[in-house]
Formats: C-alpha cells, sequence, structure tokens
C-alpha cells in the first residue's frame, strides 16, 4: 500500500510540475514585450505584499522546519523583498537597454523564459521572494520548487507573491509553485522542454542534480567560512561581529562565519571578549561528543541539528548549555574528516583555531576552505591592509568581507555586493559564474551591431586589389573609417516600442 501511495504522489508530482511548466510558458510569452514601466509596477506590488507578510511567513518557515528564529526570518524576508528590489529597481531590463555611439551598438533586453527556482529549508520563504523578485524583472516566469520540509511555508510565500502580482497586471501562472513535492516532479521540471533556466539553492545533491541536466543552471555551493581576526583588528568588535552573526538565524546562511582562525597575540582576548557576548565553549569531550553526532558518514549534517540554539543543540547531544549562550564554540586540533567541527556548520557551533601571524592565517584558512568551501566566502578581521590584500588576492574565494558580519556581510545587507540569497562559488566551486546572482544573470542581451569598417583585402572572393586601394589597414587595424554610417537610435527605440506594442496586442 505504501508503494502505491508513493507511486500516486510521483504521478501527480509528475504531471503537476508539466502543468505548471506549459502554463508559466504562456504566461512569459504574454509577458515578454511589457514595458518597463509595467514590469517595475507590477515587480512594486510584489515587494509591497511581501513586505506586509513578512513576519507572518517568517513565523510560518519556523514552524515548519524548525530552523532559525521567527523574527530574524522576518528580517531575511525583509531583506529578499525591499533590499534585492532597492539594489535592481533601476536597471533597465525592457526594450533599449544601452546605446554605444562609439562602437555603434545598440544592447536591447530579452528574457531568459521560465525559471525554475530549487529552494531550500533553511531560508525557504526569504528565496522564494527574492527568485521570483529577480525573474519577473527581468520578464521571466518563475516556477518555485520547495524543499520537501518546507512546502507549505514556501507556497505561502509565493502566493503573497502571485496574488499581489496578478492584481497588479502579471499574468495568471507566470509565477507559481510546485505543491505536490516528490523528486519525480523536481526532476520533470528542471528537465522539461518548456524550463529555460535552473535557479539552485540547497544542498549539494540539489544542485549536483541541476547542473546535470543539461539545461543552463546557476547554483551554489558549500560555505566552510573561514574568519580571520588579524592582531591589528578591532577586537572588542570583531568578538560582537562573529557572535552576532554566528547566531543569526541560527546561522542558517550559508556565508555564516563557521571557523575561527585567530592569531595569536590576540587569540585570547578574543576568546574572552566572545565568551562575554555569549559564546559558550565545549570541552573536549563535548565537542568529540557533537562532532560524532552531528554529522552522516558523508560529512552532511543531520537535519535535527540545523538551524538550532545552542540549548537545543546540547538537549540533542546529551550535555547541558547555559541558558544564556548564543553559540558553541569548540577549540579545533586540525582540519579534515577526523575533525568533524571544521566542516560547515548550519548551525550555532563554530570552530576555534590559533595561528601566529596573517601568512600562517592565510594558509589555514586556505586549508579550510579546500576541505568544503571552495569559491565561496571569507571574512577578515583586520585593519592592516596589506593582510586584507593578501588575502583577497590568495584566497580561493570570491567574496572576501572586511571587518563586517559573515552571514549578512555576504548577502549584501551590511556590505556593498549585490543583494542577493543565492551566493555563487566560481569555476573552483562548481558554478559558471563567481556572483551574488541578480537580475543580471536572468537577463539576456540582443545586439543591434552597425557597419564600422571594411572586410580585410582578399575577403571578397576574386578582390585581388591592393591593400592600400581597399583601405586594407585600417580594416585589418580595427580603425574606425573617418565617416561611418550613423545608427538612428531616435528610429531603432521608435521600431522597438512599435514591436513591443504590436506582440503584446
Amino acid at each position: 500500500m505504501v508503494g502505491v501511495q508513493s507511486f500516486d504522489a510521483d504521478l501527480r508530482s509528475t504531471q503537476q510540475a508539466r502543468d505548471l511548466a506549459v502554463r508559466a510558458r504562456e504566461a512569459q510569452r504574454a509577458f515578454a514585450f511589457t514595458d518597463q514601466e509595467e514590469v517595475d509596477r507590477i515587480c512594486a506590488a510584489m515587494v509591497d505584499a511581501a513586505m506586509s507578510h513578512a513576519a507572518r511567513l517568517g513565523a510560518l518557515a519556523h514552524e515548519e522546519t524548525g530552523y532559525g528564529r521567527p523574527d530574524h526570518k522576518r528580517i531575511k524576508n525583509e531583506f529578499a523583498a525591499r533590499a534585492v528590489w532597492d539594489s535592481i529597481k533601476d536597471i533597465p531590463t525592457c526594450g533599449v537597454l544601452r546605446r554605444d555611439e562609439q562602437r555603434k551598438i545598440v544592447e536591447i533586453g530579452w528574457p531568459v523564459g521560465v525559471v525554475v527556482a530549487l529552494t531550500p529549508s533553511t531560508n525557504p520563504t526569504s528565496t522564494a521572494i527574492y527568485k521570483i523578485l529577480i525573474s519577473a524583472k527581468a520578464r521571466n516566469a518563475c516556477i518555485v520548487a520547495p524543499h520537501p520540509s518546507a512546502i507549505r511555508c514556501t507556497d505561502a510565500a509565493v502566493q503573497v507573491m502571485l496574488e499581489a502580482g496578478e492584481a497588479a497586471g502579471m499574468p495568471p501562472g507566470l509565477v507559481s509553485c510546485l505543491t505536490e513535492v516528490a523528486l519525480s516532479g523536481t526532476q520533470e521540471l528542471m528537465n522539461h522542454h518548456a524550463t529555460s533556466l535552473v535557479l539552485a539553492t540547497g544542498g549539494p545533491g540539489m544542485v549536483k542534480a541541476a547542473h546535470s541536466v543539461g539545461k543552463p543552471a546557476l547554483g551554489v555551493g558549500p560555505g566552510n567560512v573561514p574568519v580571520y581576526v588579524d592582531r591589528t583588528a578591532d577586537i572588542e568588535r570583531a568578538a560582537s561581529d562573529i557572535v552576532d552573526s554566528k547566531a543569526f538565524d541560527c546561522s542558517t546562511i550559508c556565508a555564516t562565519e563557521q571557523t575561527v582562525v585567530a592569531d595569536r597575540p590576540i587569540a585570547a582576548q578574543l576568546k574572552t571578549l566572545m565568551q562575554a557576548r555569549g559564546a559558550h565553549w565545549l570541552s573536549e569531550q563535548e565537542a568529540t561528543l557533537l562532532g560524532n553526532q552531528m554529522f552522516r558518514p558523508n560529512g552532511m549534517m543531520l537535519a535535527e541539528y540545523v538551524g538550532r540554539t545552542p540549548q537545543a543543540i546540547g538537549q540533542l547531544a546529551g550535555f547541558a548549555v547555559p541558558g544564556d549562550a548564543k553559540i558553541l564554540v569548540a577549540d579545533l586540533a586540525g582540519v579534515g574528516p577526523a575533525h568533524p567541527i571544521s566542516r560547515e556548520k548550519l548551525t550555532t557551533v563554530l570552530g576555534f583555531m590559533v595561528e601566529d601571524g596573517w601568512r600562517a592565517g592565510c594558509d589555514r584558512s586556505i586549508q579550510l576552505l579546500t576541505f568544503g568551501g571552495d569559491g565561496h566566502s571569507l571574512v577578515i578581521h583586520s585593519r592592516d591592509e596589506e593582510s586584507i590584500l593578501a588575502f583577497g588576492i590568495q584566497k580561493p574565494a570570491f567574496r572576501i568581507l572586511v571587518n563586517t558580519w559573515g552571514s549578512l556581510g555576504g548577502i549584501g545587507a551590511t556590505t556593498g555586493v549585490m543583494p542577493s540569497l543565492t551566493l555563487a562559488p566560481g569555476g573552483i566551486g562548481g558554478a559558471v559564474v563567481s556572483d551574488n546572482i541578480t537580475v543580471h544573470h536572468l537577463l539576456n542581451v540582443k545586439r543591434l551591431a552597425y557597419h564600422l569598417r571594411d572586410a580585410p583585402p582578399g575577403a571578397r572572393l576574386g578582390d585581388t586589389a591592393p591593400a592600400a586601394s581597399r583601405n586594407g589597414s585600417a580594416a585589418l587595424s580595427g580603425a574606425v573609417p573617418q565617416t561611418p554610417v550613423a545608427a538612428d537610435v531616435e528610429l531603432i527605440e521608435r521600431l522597438v516600442r512599435q514591436v513591443m506594442a504590436e506582440m503584446k496586442g
């Protein structure tokens, strides 16, 4: 009977995926020639709705998954709506985007198509809000595929967005959510002929699957983020930032600090200041017990330890934790499988190591990244610009966060990087880009390219004229002729508007 039920669930999920994909493609084609003003008005309506429901959605996410804190999930929902929108609202995505008069190039925005957005259990509602927003801004459809343990809260976030968007004029079906969630349905969505791109945020298995379907895919990687504290740092600020960042939403953001690498002269002071701010140090026996219990043999965390308070972790592992503890800290003797707590820990557990000098700290940070966070993020607290620059140049990480929180700095809440909840780790981390994923990555660009220079001598069949007589030197050198044909930009814009109006009608 169980097998039959499972088979039925697979069929329902597969059929829903097919229906959503076909409907999304139809809606996207209807939306493809919408003008910038209307696109922005629809997106702004969705942002306002998400802000109004941020607290409710945060509470739903915590209630369903058990991860993190409802108040911090509200903050992430607000970030996914308002901060992301503020960063992209003035980016042109429709019609003529840019004109290069010298090169005679006119760039025109073009949507990617149907985006399948895989969302995680750790940040379910905020990731759905953000992915819908960057998709719609570029006139794409967005089908959200939730994590199986976060279906209800993710669907609630999607409903908020689609109801507000459709009330503002968005075509029905442009935004949707897979609610019959099974592996078969998610695979069908990713493989469906109507799908144009997969935008994957989640565990390694999900991201690997997204990259394996033969469709364009943008994915993330693990973030085993080292935080190096140099002897020149503002130690008090560093201690506060590290504890508060690690405690934020119980460390469910992948850019959160995972292991402190403390410069030897300030290591004891840093430890004392961290303890004063709520860092509870584990004994060697407690750390060993926790490390042995928290991970599967393959190194993946057990779900019951993800996104938990220190007190909940202590209860699971079998040791007492003070009620005022914000995070747990374990001293590490090394990095690698023999030292489980040196892995990525999406929960309130932090490793602590001591190295003498920034070069040794640099080497240890690289070792941590190589063990499980290649390409992702690194934090440095320092007032020595040489050390900071050296970390920036040498570390295999694409977000080097200076004197700030890892969690909120990596996503762009406390730094100037692009606000995003999908942080790509570049080629070394298995991704095609190294950016914070945003609307630029979901927007194709067409180019009108006008004639600038004659073809090289001999390019025309039967052309035997000397190079000088054909102005060949200019052609070969790439020099622009003195009297190029000028692009009538006003005519181009008028024609684009006319075509968009006809297609929309």
